[in-house]
């Protein structure tokens, strides 16, 4: 399998111009009057990991985009005065279509940027609107020919399925609409309700039968537009695949700036204060603005190396220390016919694809009740 980067500067931004209804990420409305305070907490923070060489790049949200054009300049000023002399193999930065503009991609181009991530969710204008967007479909096709012409970026696309009162044929209309552009990527998530979102506490509940309608007829609209589903919810043309994140599915190590950003360097994880003013108090006064932290060792680790290798649809080796340790979940996975194998590889099958999270809490503590759990919903 080919070689990819091992370490990944991630960097929050936490700023929304209004919190999406589904939204369960650190992510706040109403306070970008804090910007330049909390750029200035990135950079002390930053400065923490001065020596280190990540190798790619990738501002997320939160909404990145809501910084205006000089906050945006500061903002890959610092991580250029933090990190001298890195030059990044990919730089991802993500963008809502109604916070961005041709000034705003003219600050990425310079900075650099090679990769846009911009936030669509759906084509239809009426269900934007449901779900807590504000920008419309025609916002996102002008922001997406300006970061062509403007920019010059690849251009990854995130949609949604199984949306309050989305209709199999809208999702694929979507979906076509967006492949008429070219991207590069796509992103293709279903929606998952969390407690914390308007969603969780109006009692949303996904049709799971039609979800999976979607995503298999998604799938067939994918392929033969010539993007390779690569990772279960991500879909690239050849040599398109997010290096970034393929740092995360390859257990390679990451650094993570700002409110609730994660970290993960030499097998110990933590993660960042989830409040704003919690994070930049605790950099202001010198104090690390990490809330939890943890260092997994045994079954753990090695569980939590199957289950992000298994997202990725090209499979990974397990190792015989890995094999070993999960005998009997890999057979009950294999007679379920939710794994394959082909050689030293073991990858999900298409069925696996689809009941991924089955297969996943095969590997998540506590074991015997993952394995009960496997077993009674087969």
């Amino acid at each position: 399998m080919q070689d990819f980067p091992r370490l990944g500067l991630y960097v929050h931004i936490p700023f929304c111009s209004i919190k999406c209804y589904y939204c369960d990420f650190a992510a706040f409305s109403g306070q970008n009057a804090i910007a330049r305070r909390y750029l200035r907490a990135l950079e002390t923070e930053a400065g923490l990991y001065k020596g280190r060489r990540p190798e790619t790049l990738y501002v997320g949200g939160g909404t990145p985009s809501e910084l205006s054009a000089p906050e945006l300049r500061e903002l890959f000023a610092l991580i250029g005065r933090c990190f001298p002399d890195v030059r990044f193999q990919e730089s991802t930065f993500e963008a809502n279509p109604e916070s961005l503009d041709e000034e705003k991609l003219s600050v990425l181009r310079e900075a650099g940027v090679t990769r846009l991530s911009l936030g669509l969710q759906t084509a239809d204008d009426a269900l934007l609107k449901s779900i807590g967007r504000r920008h419309t479909a025609e916002d996102f096709r002008r922001v997406y020919r300006a970061a062509r012409a403007v920019a010059g970026l690849a251009v990854s696309v995130d949609l949604m399925y199984g949306l309050p009162g989305q209709t199999l044929e809208g999702c694929l209309k979507s979906l076509d609409d967006v492949l008429a552009l070219s991207p590069e990527h796509v992103s293709l998530y279903g929606l998952q309700v969390e407690d914390r979102t308007l969603y969780g506490k109006r009692d949303v509940e996904p049709d799971e039968a039609l979800c999976r309608e979607m995503f298999e007829a998604s799938l067939d609209r994918l392929r033969a537009a010539g993007l390779r589903h690569y990772e279960i919810s991500n879909f690239a043309r050849p040599g398109r695949e997010s290096l970034h994140n393929r740092i995360y599915w390859q257990d390679g190590d990451y650094i993570g700036l700002g409110c609730s950003a994660a970290s993960y360097l030499a097998g110990e994880r933590w993660s960042n204060a989830d409040r704003l003013t919690v994070y930049c108090d605790a950099v202001e006064a010198g104090r690390s603005p990490a809330a939890q932290r943890e260092r997994l060792q045994g079954r753990e680790k090695l569980g939590e190396r199957a289950f992000l290798g298994l997202r990725l649809v090209e499979g990974f080796v397990p190792g015989r220390e890995l094999e070993e340790a999960f005998a009997p979940q890999w057979a009950r996975l294999a007679a379920r016919g939710l794994v394959e194998r082909r050689g030293a590889v073991v990858k999900l099958t298409r069925e696996g694809v689809f009941l991924a999270n089955q297969a996943f809490s095969e590997f998540v503590p506590p074991f015997d009740d993952a394995i009960q759990h496997a077993e009674a919903a087969a």
